[in-house]
């Protein structure tokens, strides 16, 4: 045994990696990170407040640099088949949990056994529905074993598709991050707790204090712990944007979350570079329940909503960071030609115009209005949209509109139910720039479809894109797709997103990227 051995186990592995890395750092990082995560169950994940986290907590088979340009992760390099049917990836060797135990490829299948079991209930699973059997395992229709995913040796995971999919970016996403599973037998739903939680990326969990922030502290057995610079991160809760960019201001927070709406121009004068706006991959639009009246069977009366609302009037005056009013669902992507509504092209004159008769049309009138409920999760930009979107349909059809606000894990449990919304806050943040990804959701019956929409020709549209030979045949069927679907206003379009954040001078490392993922381990703190 080495005479080292002593000392390094007296002094911690995690103190060792301090005096050995060239680059090692004390420091933290603080961050906004919105709302309080609803969970740190890589698995069970479905918002970007429990993402941003995981991400520094985790690591997949294939992750993302700073650019959010494709990396290897776990896996060291891969190949396709021809057919883009079989992806083999090959893990790099040595690799180890948080608690330095061995992380090998029958893991790595057996945690996507678990993320696909139907007990697990992952939100995300149904982006996965060209693996092999995936839909029919997480059915509970095929035990898990029958999973399209293999290990021939420790070192190799195979996974077989039926059809072409771009499976490498899917890997970059929390369902695929691997769990510890002897840690979710042993403590269940505690798993994810401080002290249970054992992870395999760049930082483990260090604390958690509900309402306020989780701590991580750097993982001394990550494949690439030399290189992580940054000590220590701290994800704030920060609901209230407009509390978020005091905190920033005061010199709380290194990064915010997001902006509140305030003049472009004050901001700008204030913050000068430190203020970061840049395109980002999402859509924002408001979810109708198509199962419950008065918006069941109510295309006249869905319509006549959607085309009361000024959406210019909304970019310019309430969101006002540089976002594009939204007639379809699918933002701007390469090679593909987004749908839009019939009427995109009209003025606002003439959307009122044919609003106000399909609302009559509809059955409603000023003896006999309309009275929704708008429901959105607390956020400063969300009530400001809220407030504005109700005083358009007031002023422009009469309608009285109850505003519900509710705190994240409550409003998310809510829109999932689709028993009691009516109006809510929806919208898609990409998870892989492809069309599909904006889409998928409204073609089952899964945890995503909000909405409760439910048509034939809609998921034909979609398995024939699946079954195209060819990119361009594909996006004319995921164009159909979405066409069909504003075609049947189960939702209402109203912008695409600009990624926004105040990011501190001495935070290095930060870089723009089309799906806004900023994982710590990319970043250095100047001077500390």
């Amino acid at each position: 045994m080495s005479r080292t051995t002593p000392i390094l186990q007296r002094i911690g592995l995690a103190l060792w990696l301090a005096f050995t890395s060239p680059w090692a750092s004390a420091a933290t990082l603080e961050r906004g990170n919105g709302p309080e995560p609803s969970t740190l169950d890589a698995h069970r994940c479905q918002e970007l407040a429990c993402g941003n986290i995981l991400r520094d907590l985790y690591e997949g088979l294939v992750t993302e640099d700073a650019g959010g340009r494709l990396v290897p992760g776990m896996a060291e390099r891969w190949t396709v088949s021809a057919d883009g049917r079989t992806w083999t990836f090959r893990l790099r060797p040595g690799l180890r949990w948080s608690n330095g135990e061995a992380l090998d490829a029958p893991q790595v299948v057996a945690s996507f056994r678990r993320a696909f079991a139907p007990a697990t209930a992952a939100p995300f699973a149904e982006l996965f529905d060209a693996l092999a059997n995936a839909r029919e395992v997480q059915a509970g229709r095929m035990p898990p074993e029958r999973l399209g995913v293999s290990a021939p040796d420790a070192r190799t995971v195979v996974f077989r598709l039926t059809r072409s999919a771009p499976l490498p970016a899917l890997l970059t996403l929390p369902i695929a991050f691997p769990v510890y599973l002897p840690a979710v037998e042993r403590h269940g739903a505690q798993h994810t707790r401080p002290g249970t939680l054992v992870s395999n990326g760049a930082y483990r969990l260090a604390a958690w204090t509900p309402q306020a922030n989780v701590l991580l502290e750097r993982n001394p057995h990550f494949h690439a712990a030399r290189a992580v610079r940054i000590g220590r991160v701290r994800f704030h809760v920060t609901e209230d944007a407009a509390a978020e960019l005091q905190r920033f201001a005061a010199g709380d927070l290194h990064i915010t979350e997001t902006v509140p709406p305030q003049p472009l121009p004050a901001l700008r004068a204030r913050f000068g570079g430190q203020l970061r706006i840049s395109p980002y991959v999402g859509a924002f639009w408001l979810g109708f329940n198509l199962t419950r009246p008065p918006l069941r069977d109510a295309p006249a009366l869905r319509e006549a909503l959607s085309l009361a609302i000024d959406r210019d009037l909304l970019v310019r005056h309430v969101t006002g960071f540089g976002e594009r009013p939204a007639y379809g669902l699918v933002p701007p992507l390469p090679g593909y030609v987004p749908a839009r509504t019939v009427w995109a092209t009209r003025t606002q004159a003439e959307r009122v115009a044919r609003a106000r008769s399909l609302y009559r049309r509809a059955g409603y009138s000023a003896a006999n209005p309309l009275t929704i409920e708008l429901r959105y999760n607390t956020s400063t930009p969300h009530r400001r949209l809220a407030l504005a979107v109700a005083a358009m349909w007031r002023d422009t059809l009469g309608v009285r509109v109850r505003l519900r606000n509710e705190e994240w894990k409550v409003f998310v449990g809510n829109r999932r139910q689709r028993a009691i919304t009516q109006v809510f806050r929806g919208g898609w943040i990409g998870d892989v720039a492809d069309p599909r990804n904006f889409l998928a959701a409204f073609g089952s019956d899964g945890p995503l479809n909000w909405t409760g929409y439910d048509d034939a020709g809609f998921r034909e549209r979609l398995a024939k894109a699946d079954a195209a030979r060819s990119e361009a045949a594909r996006n004319a069927w995921l164009r159909a797709a979405e066409q069909r679907l504003l075609n049947a206003h189960a939702v209402v379009p109203l912008y695409f997103y600009t990624s926004k954040h105040l990011v501190k001078p001495q935070v290095r490392g930060f870089e723009a990227n089309p799906l806004d993922r900023h994982a710590s381990r990319w970043m250095w703190l100047e001077g500390e």
